[in-house]
């Protein structure tokens, strides 16, 4: 788990080492044990890294093999890497080091792009092919792990994380009004190629990108599941796909506890994380450490769930760590919150993975999480409505986006509107694409392949990298969402939500964590705004810098510091929050 940055020129002037090692400086709190940098003439890679396989120097990156021509940077983690590198040394490939660098470099050569459809893992990386002058960028099947694109006059710079192409300088900075209006509408979901800014631009996950040195590029889509059912199923039972979810649940924790370090488990005490910690104790895992968080309670809502994660760290015997933070603490770090946001994320969320990091970092540099459960097996709310829907664009739209296009022109200053309902095209394009057999189906693809990546998994990425501590999502297992992506809906939808999963879960914890009202990772004083809260915020709205930007409607803005609990989207999330989050992300990035 790193940070890698890069610049590859498109004309005939060498890259420029300085700027990425800026790129890289930026980069230091996602990559705390090295640093390097390595020019070939046009091509130019850098790397932070954090040692989590091979903690000798022989995995340093980049990493060249003058051999085979070819040069690296890589961020993420491999797990079936022993096997492909056995595969590999079968094949005649000679390997210096013990890591899945050099695994990735080898695959790479043998079976160029195609090698990423034989990784089990997260991965972003560049490959610099020196015969060619070709180089490669991927990104694993979920996003798991970022890469921003910024161009510029004749070269291509990409980086980790946004605000270290901003470091190098020379990007557009200007509001993408497109991006503005997922932002206000899509619940802050920004889906790919868009970032906020207009100069920055992303991979999409499970995306191989060529890039000749005249500048001409090649994009190759390597992974999309089908979510229609498959007629050698027909007769599977409840107690089938039960037992199958498992097994492969089973072996995706499993794949994920590659290390040599330690590894650990951030434990919300919900079904998902649960279930985690009970399938490592299954595998045999002792002094497993967990950690847990919680907050101050605001308008009667409870700021923790230590009941459920106090019952499972007990059952199961694991090392436990409960963190509460004070609000005046959530407040002095918020700021640093933000900073760590590669974009704007309005996710409660974000400030208790923050937090929990710098906690959980203390003690341990890799911890599974169970993010990507609720998208994969159907635990969200809106998605049995669905279920008989004549019209699955405008009912997914009802429940999920925070306002309508002609809601949003009552809210933003109108030279900051997009001329056509941006968020509303994109969700019902991607809805109506084929190879998905019901309403339900398309729902759970979109949110699987598109909310997902740019809200949980973004956020679990920044937040516990900004502490240098590599997060692993094992119901992000690609074969496990596959399988998940052939089941009935009515096996996910059951039990109120992720029934399938459920009824695994209780072969293996306490039905007291299962039968519980659907948690959420509660952070009740940033729903509730008031008192300091409300001050900060109203502060940056207020601002110089706010009001030259002009983001938003004055009458708006009033009528949210007038009264914030009665401005709450259908997804349950402040509206100040999410306008005053935007802005000072953009304060914060000084744009």
């Amino acid at each position: 788990m790193c940070g890698i940055a890069g610049e590859i020129r498109l004309d005939d002037d060498f890259a420029d080492p300085r700027a990425v090692a800026t790129m890289v400086d930026a980069l230091a709190p996602r990559g705390p044990d090295g640093s390097g940098v390595l020019a070939q003439g046009r091509v130019a890679f850098g790397h932070r890294r954090l040692k989590i396989i091979d903690l000798s120097d022989k995995a340093a990156q980049p990493m060249a093999d003058p051999a085979l021509g070819l040069s690296i940077v890589f961020n993420g983690c491999i797990y079936n890497y022993p096997e492909l590198r056995a595969e590999l040394a079968a094949a005649g490939y000679h390997f210096f080091s013990d890591g899945d660098t050099e695994v990735v470099l080898k695959a790479f050569h043998k079976w160029g792009e195609a090698c990423v459809t034989r990784f089990h893992g997260m991965f972003a990386f560049a490959i610099h092919d020196r015969d060619s002058g070709r180089v490669t960028l991927a990104r694993d099947r979920f996003g798991i792990k970022p890469l921003y694109l910024a161009e510029g006059p004749g070269r291509l710079r990409f980086a980790s994380t946004l605000p270290a192409l901003l470091a190098a300088g020379e990007v557009d900075t200007q509001i993408d009004p497109g991006a503005l209006h997922n932002y206000m509408s899509f619940h802050a979901v920004v889906p790919p190629p868009r970032t906020i800014l207009r100069g920055v631009r992303k991979l999409p996950p499970a995306t191989t990108r060529t890039i000749e040195p005249d500048g001409r590029t090649r994009d190759r889509l390597y992974w999309e599941p089908s979510y229609e059912r498959r007629a050698e199923d027909g007769g599977l039972t409840a107690d089938d796909w039960r037992d199958r979810v498992l097994a492969a649940l089973r072996t995706a924790v499993r794949r994920r506890m590659v290390a040599d370090v330690p590894v650990g488990v951030l434990l919300s005490g919900g079904v998902d994380s649960s279930v985690i910690v009970g399938l490592l104790a299954e595998e045999g895992q002792k002094d497993l450490m967990t950690f847990s968080i919680g907050f101050e309670e605001a308008h009667g809502e409870k700021g923790d769930e230590f009941v459920y994660s106090d019952l499972i760290a007990e059952r199961f015997g694991t090392r436990h760590h409960k963190i509460f933070v004070p609000g005046d603490d959530m407040m002095t770090h918020l700021p640093e919150a933000i900073a760590a946001m590669s974009e704007p994320m309005v996710s409660y969320d974000n400030i208790g993975f923050y937090l929990l990091s710098r906690e959980v970092s203390k003690h341990i540099k890799v911890v599974q999480s169970g993010q990507g459960a609720d998208e994969v097996f159907g635990g969200y709310h809106w998605y049995p409505p669905l279920a008989h829907s004549n019209d699955v664009a405008a009912d997914y739209a009802r429940v999920f986006f925070d306002r309508s296009h002609a809601r949003l022109a009552e809210h933003l200053s109108p030279q900051w509107l997009a001329d056509r309902d941006d968020s509303f095209e994109l969700v019902r394009d991607h809805l109506m694409r084929p190879n998905a057999a019901t309403p339900v189906d398309r729902a759970l693809r979109l949110d699987s392949h598109v909310m997902l990546v740019d809200d949980p998994v973004k956020r679990v990425d920044n937040m516990t990298m900004a502490w240098g501590l590599e997060a692993r999502v094992p119901f992000l297992d690609h074969e496990l969402v596959e399988l998940a992506a052939s089941i009935p809906p009515q096996f996910k939808l059951a039990h109120e939500g992720k029934g399938v999963l459920k009824e695994a879960a209780r072969l293996v914890v306490p039905s007291e964590v299962i039968d519980r009202k659907k948690g959420y990772f509660p952070v009740p004083q940033l729903k509730y705004i008031q008192g300091p809260f409300l001050d900060m915020v109203r502060d940056a709205l207020t601002s110089q810098a706010a009001r030259e930007r002009g983001l938003f409607r004055q009458s708006y803005l009033d009528a949210l510091f007038e009264s914030p609990a009665e401005h709450i989207t259908p997804l349950r999330g402040s509206e100040l929050w999410q306008v005053a989050l935007l802005e000072m992300w953009l304060q914060t990035h000084d744009m």
